[in-house]
């Protein structure tokens, strides 16, 4: 029996009357991205009846919880039956002995997401959605069933060459005595191609012209159906789809499938949508992969912590290659090692037998504040146990920019990837080729991605001549056709991921006029608009014919001859201005053209039968509804008189105290690293490399390196010098 108890909840927050809820369910759906920086973090309780249940001497009542953040504490009456660290994987309880037969029983969850000194993630760039957001699911199985909590959730599937393509299935049984398990794998049309009934214990089988999965081209399954037989009757079924593939991992040639070169060229995905934030369900995780897919891509990264099991479900069926992370990042608290060891044990137990999966990240810009024996020590704890559990996929790591590429902790993982921001953050956007090139030539033998890049933009902010931090949609555009020009000139990266997919909450930012939302997203929030660089990598990766007009929120033009982009994935393109062929043109991906404008104009795009079309008019003045603070321009949006935290490096040092007050700053931040054993850089170097940072965001990365005294005395100072 298998009920979903996804209804009849109450819930509470702290001191507030019960209100009706259903799950999946958050309590930061509004607040969690007002950028107001104050979310709710705190412990909610969740009550619902449990319906009154006849089950046997030999049967168990368990009560599956696929995700609650960020602890869970459950309840059946007054007693305490189980708790939960950790808000991305899902846990089963059992609740047999505090049920009587035939009567119902209340249930009660405290959910939790109170700043912590253990449990990650605790300090990132995303909002951490209180709540229980996945499904619970109540059953009642026999005492003899899988284990949930094996690896492989019940049965560890393992394709494998040798001589062919074999497959070991592994079962975990609780309470085995007297069992039996039949076993069958059918191929995608259905047909059995392996069958027989075993003792429990490990089983191989043979695949006979065997179909393998090839990514998006062929993302070819078999099912495995594993029946726990007990006494002549079935008392449980395990049932996994899985592929037949080998992987690789080349210092040269990148990324291998199935021994050929597969560059994985991708996105980064967070799963909160606007107004729902966690609470999404089946809907909205088809809704994302079939967006991934119209762009093209052939692998996702699932930042920055376990996803919904039915995400990997859709990666495995229509073939996206992916990469798996636990939430370790930004900061490495000391009291935490058990509780990220626990998260990976989690993720690769719940997702071995997923076929999209190549690799284990095991953390993201860790190193943020410096190096520490700590973080070595916790790294290797989870490199360790990664492998124990899974000899086949590789660990892996996202590096930040500051860590110098010749120190050792770079290479603590068989493989590994930096996320990058020159053009954004940092330095400038022709620095990724050089960078990578010189990294490569220095470290010959190892595989090397680039894990994050990306620029914010809103799409209500255009430019004719767009600039780093300016947030317009065309200077998006802009950083991401150079940066694609980059890349395909460096097969020897295993994997490169666009940060990120979609905009998503985080509720300190107050960056771009819009506070709460990181806004590098290829697509809005509420994934209702595809910005123009979502087209840039749609001509580069789709194989479906399209043409798109870049600019078309660019109405009102002040430029006497305007520049058209066109991206497509076809080589000939016809531009028609007010159904006039003005000209075509022979290319690839992007096609530029040139016309007057005189008045008010439509302006449309064809080839091989698929067209595009929007309306653009010539303004006297500029519009200053596409400048990113109006009138002020970008670097004096805040409008006030004084420097603030919210400004740039490269603002406040155009001014001589702004200067000074710079370098007072980051001597004591260096100081502090340096007391702590990391590697810093000095110098100017520091000011230019930052100079795309705001105070507050170097402060926000930075962490506890300063005292709130000290903060507050630099605060003081910076309003103290005037604008230049």
């Amino acid at each position: 029996m298998k009920l979903f108890l996804n209804d009849g909840w109450l819930f509470a927050k702290p001191n507030e009357a019960p209100v009706p809820v259903t799950l999946p369910h958050t309590w930061n759906a509004e607040d969690g991205a007002d950028g107001k920086n104050d979310y709710f973090r705190g412990a909610c309780t969740y009550t619902r009846t449990l319906p009154a249940l006849d089950f046997h001497e030999d049967e168990r009542v368990l009560l599956t919880f696929y995700a609650v953040n960020q602890t869970a504490a459950v309840y059946v009456g007054d007693t305490l039956v189980g708790t939960h660290e950790g808000g991305y994987s899902a846990f089963e309880l059992d609740i047999t002995p505090y049920l009587q037969r035939g009567k119902e029983a209340q249930l009660k969850v405290i959910a939790d997401n109170s700043v912590s000194d253990r449990v990650y993630p605790q300090s990132a760039d995303f909002t951490f959605f209180g709540g229980i957001y996945r499904d619970v699911v109540l059953s009642v199985k026999n005492a003899s069933r899988f284990d949930f909590s094996s690896v492989g959730r019940g049965v560890k599937i393992t394709p494998y060459q040798e001589d062919g393509y074999k497959v070991s299935c592994l079962p975990s049984v609780l309470n085995p005595d007297g069992c039996t398990i039949l076993w069958e794998i059918t191929d995608g049309e259905g047909n059995v191609v392996a069958s027989k009934e075993t003792a429990v214990g490990e089983q191989t089988f043979e695949i006979a012209s065997p179909h393998l999965w090839n990514g998006i081209s062929d993302p070819y399954l078999y099912t495995l159906t594993a029946t726990l037989i007990k006494r002549g009757n079935p008392v449980d079924t395990f049932s996994h789809a899985f592929g037949l593939r080998s992987i690789a991992f080349d210092p040269d040639k990148g990324f291998l499938l199935n021994g050929r070169v597969y560059p994985l060229r991708g996105v980064s995905r967070h799963q909160d949508r606007a107004g729902k934030g966690y609470a999404i369900g089946k809907k909205e995780h088809e809704e994302d992969l079939a967006l991934i897919l119209e762009l093209g891509a052939n692998s996702v990264r699932l930042a920055h912590y376990q996803h919904d099991d039915y995400f990997y479900e859709l990666c495995d069926k229509h073939g996206l290659v992916v990469w798996a992370e636990v939430p370790y990042i930004t900061e490495s608290m000391p009291k935490g090692s058990e509780n990220i060891l626990s998260q990976l044990r989690e993720l690769i137990s719940q997702n071995y037998n997923h076929t999209s999966i190549v690799c284990w990240s095991l953390s993201n810009e860790i190193t943020l504040r410096g190096v520490t024996d700590e973080i070595v020590s916790t790294h290797q704890k989870l490199k360790e146990l990664a492998a124990s559990l899974d000899s086949a996929r590789p660990a892996v790591m996202a590096h930040i920019s500051m860590l110098p590429p010749d120190d050792p902790f770079v290479e603590t993982t068989n493989i590994c990837a930096y996320n990058f921001y020159f053009g954004w953050y940092e330095g400038d956007v022709s620095e990724y080729l050089p960078w990578f090139e010189k990294f490569h030539r220095t470290h010959p033998d190892v595989c090397i991605g680039l894990s994050e890049y990306g620029a914010d933009a809103l799409p209500r902010y255009q430019s004719a001549k767009p600039e780093v931090g300016d947030f317009t949609e065309s200077y998006q555009e802009y950083y991401h056709e150079q940066l694609c020009k980059q890349i395909e000139k460096m097969p020897y990266l295993w994997c490169t991921y666009v940060w990120n997919m979609f905009d998503f909450a985080s509720d300190a930012r107050e960056e771009g006029g819009e506070s709460g939302v990181n806004h590098k997203g290829l697509m809005t929030y509420d994934r209702s608009l595809k910005k123009d660089a979502f087209y840039v990598y749609k001509a580069r990766w789709s194989k479906q014919p399209f043409v798109h007009l870049a600019g078309r929120r660019y109405q009102k033009r002040n430029e006497k001859t305007t520049q058209i982009r066109v991206y497509s994935n076809l080589p000939h393109i016809k531009l028609y201005v007010d159904g006039r062929l003005a000209a075509e043109q022979e290319g690839k991906y992007l096609f530029p053209f040139q016309i007057p404008l005189t008045g008010t104009h439509t302006v449309r795009a064809e080839a091989e039968g698929v067209s595009d079309e929007m309306t653009l008019e010539y303004v006297s003045e500029p519009c200053k509804d596409y400048i990113c603070g109006g009138a002020d321009g970008v670097a004096n949006w805040f409008s006030e008189e004084f420097y603030t935290f919210r400004d740039k490096v490269g603002t406040i040092a155009q001014s001589p105290e702004g200067h000074a007050f710079l370098e007072d700053l980051l001597t004591a931040l260096i100081s502090r690293r340096k007391a702590m054993g990391a590697p810093v850089t000095e110098g100017e170097d520091v000011i230019r490399n930052m100079k795309n940072y705001t105070i507050e965001k170097i402060l926000n990365m930075t962490g506890s390196l300063l005292g709130e005294e000290e903060i507050a005395a630099f605060r003081e100072r910076l309003s103290a010098i005037r604008r230049i």
